[in-house]
């Protein structure tokens, strides 16, 4: 297992992912990209795995992509032109916001220091972030003549407003962690020694429920961004509700809720 990723399990049913290139600020290389959609498809299948934590070491959580040292995208034919270089480049880097979105279980974001670049994206691709008071979030991509990639258009103006995505987007300032907090970027920010706790907290609040319920709970609240009406969101949810109900499962939480114990889930 590549170093550059740390994956342990802190307590049952948690799974985290530390990016662990602390010397580059936590930088993808080209192929860290494949690397991590791998370990994201594994963890996808895996009804062991109840949360995710996706967290950095050092001083920054991720500055996005290695600009000194990021090596080259493997599976891009090197005879291709600029523009086609770009665009298969990009079809790999973009599967990740959709590929966490779609993951079934929640991903808690534990974001330590400078969020940079590409890096940005993950906090918003994640279900849920908590900011270190150390955190920072630049938008550095104009620096490469843009502003916005992996989907950060998409989901910026999402947690935080139009209005204010236009002004962080198109200024490129930086936000803080408490401004963070308070326009919606993250949930809240806590002491930098506080920021794994907070995390695992979180998660042992999330793994007591339902695992099919905490699944389609997660694919409904994200299908239903986009849904067309108040009936639409809802029938989402009254199939999410049968499949969860229908579970071995769901008696065990209402048995351990009754019996005032742990529930034992079996993914049946």
């Amino acid at each position: 297992m590549s170093e550059e990723f740390l994956i342990d399990e802190p307590i049952e049913g948690v799974k985290r992912i530390t990016l662990n290139r602390p010397e580059s600020m936590n930088a993808f290389t080209f192929p860290m990209y494949t690397r991590f959609i791998e370990i994201l498809n594994a963890i996808k299948f895996d009804p062991a795995t109840r949360v995710v934590i996706l967290t950095g070491t050092g001083k920054g959580f991720c500055t996005g992509h290695d600009l000194r040292a990021g090596g080259s995208p493997a599976w891009v034919d090197p005879n291709v032109g600029k523009a086609y270089s770009t665009k298969y480049t990009m079809s790999v880097l973009a599967q990740i916001p959709p590929l966490m979105r779609s993951l079934p279980q929640p991903i808690i974001c534990g974001v330590n220091g400078t969020v940079a670049g590409m890096g940005y994206a993950l906090p918003l691709a994640s279900d849920i972030a908590i900011a270190a008071k150390s955190a920072k979030f630049v938008n550095s991509i104009h620096n490469a003549a843009t502003g916005c990639e992996l989907g950060m258009s998409y989901m910026l103006p999402r947690a935080v407003g139009p209005q204010r995505a236009a002004e962080i987007l198109l200024t490129a300032r930086t936000v803080f962690a408490d401004e963070a907090e308070r326009i919606g970027l993250v949930l809240k920010t806590v002491a930098d020694e506080d920021l794994q706790d907070a995390c695992l907290d979180l998660a042992k609040a999330i793994a007591v429920n339902v695992p099919l319920g905490v699944w389609t709970t997660k694919q409904s609240m994200w299908l239903n961004e986009n849904a067309g009406s108040l009936e639409q969101a809802m029938e989402v949810e009254t199939r999410a509700v049968f499949m969860a109900q229908s579970t071995e499962d769901a008696a065990e939480k209402r048995k351990s809720f009754l019996e005032k114990r742990a529930p034992k889930f079996s993914n049946k």
